[in-house]
């Protein structure tokens, strides 16, 4: 189906690069997974499964020779959302109907449309997200306890203010431990994994210094399995899909979004190694039908992961391929340990990754501007914390398209023209009042026909018989547009009028044809 040609010229040297790199991203991937599926109000061990089995498929089915797909922050809001409205089964079901939507957005080659989603509509729900997450884990970071997992960020906020007093301080303790080594490490060992370090030392002084006295994997989730995940098809009923269709086409568009950007950002940093956009969507799609059927949660390409993935020597998909091997063999031989990590200590890896995704230098660049783009942005980002991610796509893309349409209106001019020697002797029988000419430049679509219905009255109200409309620089002609022509030279023959038309380019002339404006207009009405 599709021809893969990643593994070009593919050696034994190459697959040593591929599996340092392989297992320098499976550090990374282990502490996120971990955290990311906690965050989303499931068990740890899911985010694992979903590294493994998404992070292969995508590896070996997808269309990036360096994408490293796994659960992301970016799908913890609507994941969350999902999880407490409907409950873990049916995120299974919603992430499965999800990369069914995934794959026939690459059939139908809707990786293109992709890029047409508006950066303010990206950015305001991506620094949404980022809120959501980072406020998500004060909980974590303060020990607080009696906190319950609510569907709305106020309400959220209002029961962790209600129970500020129950505040540890020895997982403040332990959280600013971690906090202090994301911090300082890069700049003392930038070549150390960072988040391994800060979970890894955090969790040290934590079992040796205060053991029992701060709330862990183990006593929140009962410890991790170290065992494979088994097989098991989630119960889809028509009621299911019905209720889940949305939440799951958000995921999939986002998962679409994110993954074709990481792409992208792979692609630049690979030296121009191109990836295949409907491949890469298939990818996608398989690891997010069969993530969900042993247990995982929905994926993703990953950013920060893919990019790591190039730093550490990649060349080919192989490297996926190892690191969901090695997070395969963490899962097996040390996950029992995992039970021993502090959620306090998870807490600062969260936040890191909240603040590096917020975007918010491009957030205050197009908040500044003070224009309709920053109206979308700020409705976005507000849409995203305070009701959900659903919502917030739809009314961003709905009032970006509505500014677009607005601005477009204006795009379209009709205004007098010079009469040209030719057109007086062709047209006017060298009579030049008995002639007027009128250019029209811009798209003539139903967001601008009302501005050209209000001006073909003026038109029609002139004393001469004969009217050019100069269309070479008439740019887009929908069906709106036809009929608003149509209107035109019913009124035009009503007045007794004759409309002329010059220039008109040759898509737009079969366009012509095709809606039968050519036969009204008559052929004798044509010139160049």
């Amino acid at each position: 189906m599709f021809k893969d040609n990643r593994y070009i010229d593919y050696n034994a040297a190459g697959f040593r690069k591929d599996l340092i790199a392989g297992i320098t991203v499976g550090i990374v991937a282990i502490p996120l997974g971990m955290a990311f599926a906690i965050a989303s109000g499931v068990k740890p061990e899911y985010g694992l499964y979903t590294t493994i089995i998404a992070g292969l498929l995508v590896a070996l089915f997808g269309g990036s020779r360096f994408q490293i797909a796994g659960p992301t922050g970016a799908f913890i809001p609507i994941l969350l959302a999902i999880v407490l409205q409907y409950g873990y089964e049916d995120l299974l079901i919603a992430g499965f109907l999800a990369g069914i939507f995934l794959l026939i957005m690459g059939f139908l080659g809707v990786s293109n449309l992709i890029h047409f989603v508006p950066r303010s509509v990206t950015i305001g729900f991506t620094s949404g997200i980022a809120v959501i997450i980072f406020t998500g884990q004060l909980g974590n970071f303060f020990g607080l306890t009696g906190l319950e997992k609510k569907e709305f960020f106020h309400e959220n906020m209002i029961d962790l203010v209600r129970q500020l007093h129950t505040v540890n301080f020895y997982s403040v303790a332990i959280a600013v431990i971690g906090l202090a080594v994301i911090f300082f490490l890069p700049k003392i060992a930038p070549r150390v994994p960072l988040l391994l370090v800060a979970l890894l030392i955090p969790t040290l002084v934590s079992f040796f210094l205060f053991p029992g006295k701060v709330e862990t994997i183990g006593t929140a989730f009962g410890g991790i399995p170290n065992s494979i995940p088994t097989f098991h098809f989630p119960q889809i009923t028509l009621s299911k899909i019905v209720s889940l269709w949305q939440p799951a086409l958000i995921i999939a568009a986002l998962g679409a979004i994110e993954s074709l950007l990481s792409a992208v950002v792979a692609d630049g940093m690979s030296g121009g190694q191109k990836h295949h956009s409907k491949r890469e969507l298939f990818g996608q799609g398989i690891a997010n039908i069969v993530s969900p059927l042993f247990g995982g949660i929905p994926a993703t390409g990953a950013i920060a992961r893919t990019a790591t993935n190039i730093r550490s020597g990649a060349v080919s998909p192989i490297s996926g391929v190892v690191q969901s091997l090695f997070v395969l063999a963490f899962l097996l031989l040390f996950a029992p340990y995992a039970s021993h990590i502090p959620l306090a200590a998870m807490a600062p890896i969260l936040m890191f990754v909240a603040w590096n995704m917020s975007a918010r230098h491009a957030f205050v660049h197009i908040l500044s501007v003070r224009s309709s783009d920053s109206i979308v942005l700020l409705t976005t980002f507000l849409l995203t914390i305070f009701i959900n991610l659903t919502v917030a796509v739809q009314v961003g893309i709905l009032l970006a398209a509505l500014s677009f349409l607005r601005k477009m209106s204006g795009k379209l001019s009709m205004k007098e023209g010079k009469l040209s020697e030719v057109e007086v002797v062709k047209f006017g029988d060298n009579d030049r009042s008995s002639l007027i000419k009128y250019i029209v430049e811009g798209p003539l679509f139903f967001g601008t026909a009302k501005v050209f219905e209000d001006q073909y009255p003026k038109l029609l109200s002139t004393k001469a018989k004969k009217i050019i409309l100069d269309l070479e620089h008439l740019s887009v002609v929908d069906a709106t547009g036809e009929a608003g022509f149509f209107a035109l030279l019913d009124d035009a023959e009503k007045a007794g009028k004759r409309i002329i038309v010059k220039r008109l380019p040759k898509e737009k002339l079969l366009l012509f044809k095709k809606s039968g404006l050519y036969d009204k207009i008559g052929e004798d009405n044509f010139f160049m």
